[in-house]
């Protein structure tokens, strides 16, 4: 074959075009630059305020602290120590049951979502800014205003409850009592959050589903059960995700009720007050960067666990 063949065998470029393969890989170098630089400040972010803490604070979790600083370093006495002491096990008591009761307040949003979501309801962005109150308000604030509701001498609520035949107990001042009471103020405060997400969940609902419903005679209720609720699960499952993580990270609310000084708080310490103290008061570094570490792989395995189970009731 000659190369006169060969050449009228190759194909030939278009005029005034140059070869697609070079300048080809060459765009795509040059493009492949740009997602780096969009992404690196947020990865710089995250690498500097969460991996470089979290790494931080698992190494001094396996250090000792003296009194006027300087670290040692112990492996795991401080996990050691920390599986042991009865402590952990009180405060992740009192943050389970802090969780559960906050919890309900999750199919009571679903319901108020609802309720605000019918057609023709006046006054209905009225009620929700109203429910989402609490939530913005100031932790501070909202304790002072029920520190009074909760007196045990003459409270509001002890008052209502005497109405009907009950002497209610000093909430704050009593083991088991004192974590109830928090968490009823977790729960008033969380439940407008979970409408507003739940309530914009209801707004992609199509509204031909309800029509057809109708026509096939669904009640309301079967309407609410059979359509709006596994509809919803994505948003349901969002809130519920939030709701345990931020439950499992309660302290301001807890201290702003209870206060630092409150006999009860030994027995109704939750997790991150459990590292306040430690790691504020008594000055074990160490030892609080470890129950800071436990906090954080107890919020990822429950976490993770969520993710697993939803893939058997969350519709998409």
């Amino acid at each position: 074959m000659s190369d006169d063949t060969i050449t009228r065998a190759r194909p030939s470029a278009t005029p005034g075009t140059t070869p697609p393969s070079v300048p080809r890989r060459r765009a795509l170098h040059r493009d492949g630059a740009w997602p780096w630089l969009f992404v690196t400040p947020l990865a710089a972010g995250i690498g500097v305020f969460f991996v470089w803490p979290v790494l931080q604070t698992a190494y001094y979790s396996m250090t000792t602290w003296g009194v006027f600083g300087g670290s040692t370093f112990t492996g795991l006495a401080n996990y050691t120590r920390l599986i042991v002491d009865p402590q952990l096990w009180t405060a992740l008591g009192n943050t389970l049951l802090y969780t559960g009761i906050v919890l309900l307040g999750v199919p009571l949003a679903v319901w108020l979502a609802s309720l605000l979501n019918t057609p023709g309801l006046r006054f209905a962005s009225f009620y929700r800014v109203l429910f989402f109150l609490p939530y913005v308000a100031m932790p501070t604030a909202i304790a002072m205003v029920w520190r009074i509701i909760f007196n045990g001498d003459f409270g509001l609520l002890n008052y209502l409850l005497s109405l009907v035949g009950i002497e209610g107990p000093y909430w704050i001042s009593t083991p088991g009592a004192a974590t109830v009471a928090v968490a009823i103020v977790g729960l008033w405060s969380s439940v407008g959050f979970a409408m507003i997400i739940l309530g914009a969940g209801l707004k992609a609902i199509p509204p031909e589903l309800y029509e057809a419903a109708e026509l096939d005679g669904a009640t309301p209720w079967r309407q609410f059960r059979s359509v709006t609720v596994p509809l919803l699960t994505p948003s349901i499952f969002f809130v519920l995700i939030i709701t345990i993580i931020s439950s499992f990270q309660l302290f301001d609310l807890q201290f702003a009720i209870l206060g630092s000084t409150n006999p009860v708080l030994p027995r109704s310490l939750s997790l991150v007050y459990f590292f306040y103290q430690q790691g504020f008061i008594a000055n074990d570094k160490g030892y609080a960067a470890a129950i800071a570490m436990f906090i954080f792989v107890l919020i990822g395995l429950v976490t993770l666990v969520q993710f697993r189970l939803q893939k058997k009731w969350v519709q998409s």
